[in-house]
């Protein structure tokens, strides 16, 4: 079921809709990685001395540059970390868009779903931020002890936390709350499953910048896949 969904929303990238989407995506992320960039490398120009004086060697300049283009390397592997809250707040931002495009060509039997206002789709990816920054706060205490087995904790951990909010938001567009929770708690395991199919390639720069359109839209035929098969 899982790899059915991606694959269908994969052959959808060159939807027109989609690749709207896409590209609004891609410049959210931008803008949110550059402006966190250009801050980060501004606070390391007022935190660190252009020269250092060192032993034996004496003073020792240009350490703005050094710093600047070690930095680089930083919010490369920063960007990792910053895609999950970017991924949430697309989810918010940009779900109708995508679920109804996915809706339109694979289930158009279906009667129009009732949209999530704005501000509900907002308010619920601002929750969403707020637990998983803290989540991920949380874990970096483990990371030390657990060496090669961090990726492992990180995609887990996260692709629970993106499972619940994909399918959440999806399905309240066609269900009421409480049906939502019980649905969600029945195929937990399922949807922590395809969540860490999200919350992976989300690692990968420049490949993470398309995760979010695809996770919508895989999650969108995850959810009518449960309703038909009455799960």
């Amino acid at each position: 079921m899982i790899f059915t969904a991606f694959f269908k929303a994969l052959g959808q990238l060159g939807d027109r809709r989609f690749r709207r989407v896409v590209l609004l995506g891609v410049l959210l992320a931008l803008a949110l990685l550059f402006g966190t960039y250009a801050l980060f490398l501004q606070l390391i120009w007022w935190l660190s001395p252009d020269q250092i004086n060192l032993p034996v060697i004496g003073p020792v300049t240009g350490m703005h540059t050094l710093l600047g283009w070690t930095s680089v390397l930083f919010m490369i592997g920063l960007s990792v970390f910053l895609m999950i809250p970017v991924a949430s707040a697309f989810t918010g931002i940009f779900l109708e868009d995508v679920a109804d495009a996915v809706e339109d060509r694979h289930y158009p039997q279906l009667p129009p779903a009732t949209p999530l206002s704005l501000g509900e789709g907002l308010r619920q990816s601002v929750n969403f931020l707020g637990l998983v920054v803290a989540v991920n706060l949380g874990a970096l205490f483990l990371y030390p002890f657990l060496g090669p087995g961090i990726p492992i904790l990180f995609w887990a951990m996260n692709g629970f936390l993106l499972g619940r909010e994909y399918f959440s938001l999806v399905a309240l567009r066609r269900l009421p709350p409480a049906e939502v929770k019980a649905m969600r708690r029945r195929n937990r395991w399922t949807l922590w499953a395809a969540g860490t199919l999200m919350a992976a390639p989300l690692t990968v720069p420049i490949l993470n910048l398309m995760i979010p359109v695809l996770g919508v839209a895989t999650f969108t035929h995850i959810y009518h896949q449960l309703a038909r098969d009455g799960r």
